[in-house]
């Protein structure tokens, strides 16, 4: 059964869609931490190193549903064995029988937030041939910016991922931050990509944080200065993580990579 996490009448899950070992030293993916930081780093996080000293990558989605109301999900994981992922993550994954097993059926999702549109997070939201949105009744929102370079990100979007969207008139472009319900928010966090976004939710008194890429790795919480080798603006994305976890600390967040799908910060 997903792992789950209630904030007054809302349920958020985790949904996970497979997992790996990253495809280079984690060393070279963060070129600036030190043995400090790893040693703290991996003691936050033991799960996200293995034995030989790889780091160990989750891939994973989140819903969040008010009772037994509409789910919005954050992010659509590495996809079947055909998707756009399928050269670096491990495909297929599992989020057919994750939806399943959470009680959720593709269409009870009315919205879902590409907080980004790597390969890793899109995987689930077209499918087949001739690709077809695999949440039929969902609105999928993306920021301008991260639409405008969606060709730069990866040349396979905008045949892969814009065009079915945009034809079966899914696609919902938005700009700057934007209220989805009286609880949830997104919220502009660009850097790792430049439309990238991560969503706020705030019910009960409590707040969570749905990070996508902001953060990668435990590392970036134990300095959050730290750059990940695999942004597209270091600089913008080192100023969105630390801005974010200063504004909303204290919070629970929703993470998409590291070992345990909800962290305290």
């Amino acid at each position: 059964m997903p792992l789950s996490r209630t904030l007054g009448s809302i349920t958020v899950t985790a949904l996970s869609d497979g997992e790996g070992a990253f495809f280079q030293p984690r060393t070279e993916a963060f070129p600036h931490a030190t043995e400090a930081h790893w040693r703290e780093a991996d003691r936050r996080d033991p799960g996200s190193v293995t034995a030989d000293g790889q780091w160990w990558l989750p891939f994973r989605s989140f819903a969040i549903r008010a009772g037994d109301g509409p789910v919005t999900l954050v992010d659509a994981g590495i996809g079947p064995a055909d998707s756009l992922a399928a050269s670096w993550a491990p495909v297929p994954g599992r989020m057919p029988a994750e939806l399943a097993a959470a009680g959720i059926d593709p269409a009870d999702v009315d919205t879902v937030v590409l907080t980004h549109l790597h390969s890793d997070h899109i995987g689930w939201a077209v499918t087949g041939t001739p690709g077809r949105p695999y949440f039929p009744n969902a609105s999928y929102l993306v920021q301008r910016a991260e639409l405008d370079a969606a060709e730069t990100l990866n040349p396979g979007l905008p045949a892969g991922l814009i065009a079915p969207l945009r034809a079966a008139g899914q696609l919902r472009v938005v700009d700057c931050e934007t209220a989805l319900t009286p609880a949830v928010r997104l919220l502009p966090t660009p850097g790792h990509t430049p439309g990238h976004q991560s969503v706020l939710l705030e019910a009960a008194g409590d707040r969570m944080l749905f990070t996508g890429d902001l953060l990668v790795h435990a590392v970036q919480l134990v300095d959050p200065d730290l750059a990940y080798a695999h942004e597209e603006d270091p600089d913008a994305a080192r100023l969105s993580r630390t801005n974010l976890l200063a504004t909303f600390s204290p919070a629970i967040l929703a993470t998409p990579h590291l070992s345990e799908p909800f962290a305290a910060f």
